[in-house]
Formats: C-alpha cells, structure tokens, sequence
C-alpha cells in the first residue's frame, strides 16, 4: 500500500508518498509561498537530484495537482499513475472535543474541522483545504483526518480543565489539549517497543525539544499528561514562545506599554521564549548555546531556564504516573543536543536514579538507549516520525 501523506499551511504544503509494505519514503517535498508571488515545489526523491518547479500556486488545489504532476513525472516522478495511490492522510491541528482518534474523511468530519476554525485559527483552515485539494485531484481515494490533539484527549478531566468558570468548557471547549501529539503518540509507542516494556502498563515520559517543544506522560500509550494547553503557547520556554507565564502579565505589560491583549500575545507567541530571554539574539537554540559559550549571560541564563522547566516538568509527570519506566528524548534539539541531554539528567533526575552513559549519549538523530546499565530509568533518543505515524492511522483505518 502506498500513502500520500499531506501536511498544509496556510501558505505551504509539505509531502510525502511512503510505500507502507516497508516504511520507505519515497519521495518527498514542499510546495511553498501557495498564494503569494514567488510560488515554487521542490520534490525530492532518494539518490536523484531535487526536482524544482516555479509556478504560480493560487491555491492548495493547484498545489496538490503539481504535487500530482511531480509523483508521476516521467525522469523525476516515483509512479506511473496517481491511481497507485491508495490513500491519502492529512495532518489536521485540531479536532477539539469531538475527535480522539484519527478518521476516515466524510461531510459530517470536514464540517467538524471547519467548526473548530477559531481553535486553530492558523492551522485547520489550511488542513481543510488540503483535504478538499486532494479530493478534487484525486476523487474516490479515502482521505484520513489526524488530529494533532487526539493524543491529548486521553487525559482525564483532572488534568485537562482549567480553573476557571466550568461554563466556559461548556460553552466553548476551553479546556487543555495538547500538540505535537503526533509526535508524542509515535514516540511513546514506539519506546514501549524499542525498550521491550509492558505495552500496558509502561510509564513513559516523551520531550519532544525543538524551536516548538513538550512533554508528555503516558501510561501503556495513552496519554496521562502534556505540557501544552488551549494553545501550543502554554507549558515549555521554546524558541519564540513563552511557556507558562502568569496570565497577570498580560494585563500588566497591556496597562503599562499601551497594547491591547492581541498585541500581547503576539508578543508571547513570536518574540518571547529564548529569543526574548536572550535579549533577542536568536530562536535557534544553536546560535544562543553559541552566544552563551562566548560568555553571553542572558544567553546562558535562557538554556538554563529551559532545561530547568524541561526538569520541572518531568519531575511533575513522574510524580503523575507515581512513577517512571522510560525517559525518551526526540525531535530537533532532543535528538542533536547531547550536551543538553545530559545536562537536564545529570543536574536534575539523579533522585530517580536515572545515570547518562556519555559514549552512548554520543549521538545524534538514531535510536539508542542513552542511560548507563545501572540507571533506574532507561533514557532513549528516539527520532520522531509524524508522517510514518499519519501513514500508519491511515493504512488501518482504510483497510478494515
């Protein structure tokens, strides 16, 4: 079976066709600036040169047809026909209240993902169009929705609802969902696998560190916590986002400087995080560890402060769980930053007993168990694979 895997944008979209009999990715690519002048795809297939079309892309539905033209081009495409396409799955941010688990597409589903436009304003917009793109290009393949909050919705109510006005959850689903949960579904099964756990019953702390970042728990692959709330803006300092943060700031940097709530937040999402706790050198953990290397403190200070709520969040999961069995580190800075790794176990988690081998903590972007033979909690780089884990919902959901 091979599945068409789109993720859109407002104003991109980015592909992949995996050939589920073996996991490959064929091919894959970006179609970018969809709407915008300067419209161009790249399509990238292994051992060839990248394929490169300039075109004007009005819309994602001129965009999902290059896509087609470039899959079945005859020097640079990986199939003869469209028609070897047996599904397509789609990444959609958000599904609110009404999905917790991935679906095949129907009216009744896309009208859901349009009714939750204002919970992803950015994002589900952009997904519904993508599906509707690939409906056109392709009438009669199944398409599959996967929401990036499915995972969330396995926390209880005690974890999810905040401490506010309960008609608030009732009137407009205001309550904690969670992202990357993707990421964190795919990862947390998969260090149940890769370290030969119970699948029931495995304790599982996943954090998913990059310029966007999180932590889930979860016990035997369903999720007990996350880090992320209403919005990705809530839990961990990232790259441009601030984290947890009293929401008495808001009101106080409104009154004080003369911006509305809107403004704020903008301020919170786009220039806080390590970017603004660095005084603006860079969202790119790389270039403020390199600035903090050079004996810059607000830069020092940032990576502190980051591994320090990486650590606190952890420890509170753990504390959830009443326990911990695995520890799995992934995506960008999760699965290249040794040093960060080991500075987040060695300062803070030597009370679980948890000990880093620095030989085995020597890598980057593969899987490996990172923690020495006799630490009390095995800590793994695990690459994350959102596309695989959207290919995977997919080929189940249209073969039962």
């Amino acid at each position: 079976m091979k599945i068409l895997v789109l993720n859109c944008g407002s104003s991109s979209l980015k592909y992949q066709i995996i050939d589920m009999s073996t996991k490959d990715v064929m091919c894959k690519g970006l179609c970018e600036r969809i709407g915008i002048e300067g419209s161009k795809l790249t399509h990238k297939v292994p051992g060839k040169d990248d394929y490169v079309v300039e075109e004007s892309m009005p819309d994602h539905t001129k965009a999902v047809r290059m896509v087609m033209d470039a899959l079945t081009d005859a020097e640079h495409g990986v199939l003869k026909s469209v028609d070897e396409i047996d599904a397509i799955g789609h990444r959609v941010l958000h599904g609110g209240m009404k999905f917790n688990k991935s679906i095949v597409v129907t009216e009744e589903v896309k009208e859901t993902i349009r009714e939750y436009f204002d919970l992803g304003p950015l994002h589900n917009p952009a997904n519904l169009m993508g599906i509707e793109a690939a409906e056109a290009a392709m009438p009669g393949k199944p398409n599959v929705a996967v929401f990036d909050t499915s995972f969330g919705m396995g926390m209880e109510p005690k974890a999810y609802t905040y401490a506010i006005p309960i008609e608030y959850l009732e009137k407009y689903s205001l309550r904690r969902y969670g992202f990357h949960g993707t990421s964190h579904d795919y990862v947390s099964h998969r260090a149940i696998e890769f370290a030969g756990l119970d699948p029931k019953t495995a304790k599982v702390i996943v954090c998913h560190l990059g310029n966007g970042a999180s932590i889930s728990a979860s016990i035997g692959g369903v999720c007990v916590d996350t880090s992320m709330g209403l919005t990705p803006l809530e839990g961990l300092i990232m790259g441009t986002r601030s984290g947890d943060v009293d929401p008495a700031v808001v009101q106080y940097i409104c009154t004080h400087e003369g911006k509305d709530v809107n403004e704020v937040l903008n301020m919170l999402n786009k220039k806080s995080g390590i970017l603004g706790m660095s005084g603006g050198i860079s969202s790119d953990f790389r270039d403020v560890e390199a600035a903090a290397n050079e004996g810059n403190e607000k830069a020092e200070v940032a990576l502190e402060a980051f591994r320090y709520r990486v650590a606190k969040y952890i420890g509170a999961y753990t504390a959830a769980m009443n326990g911990v069995d695995c520890i799995c580190f992934t995506a960008g800075v999760g699965e290249n930053d040794k040093h960060a790794r080991k500075l987040i176990c060695d300062e803070y988690l030597g009370y679980l007993g948890v000990k880093i081998d620095d030989a085995r903590n020597d890598v980057r972007g593969q899987e490996a168990v990172i923690s020495a033979d006799d630490s009390k909690v095995k800590v793994l780089l695990l690459p994350t694979n959102e596309e695989l884990k959207i290919a995977m919902d997919t080929q189940a959901l249209v073969t039962k």
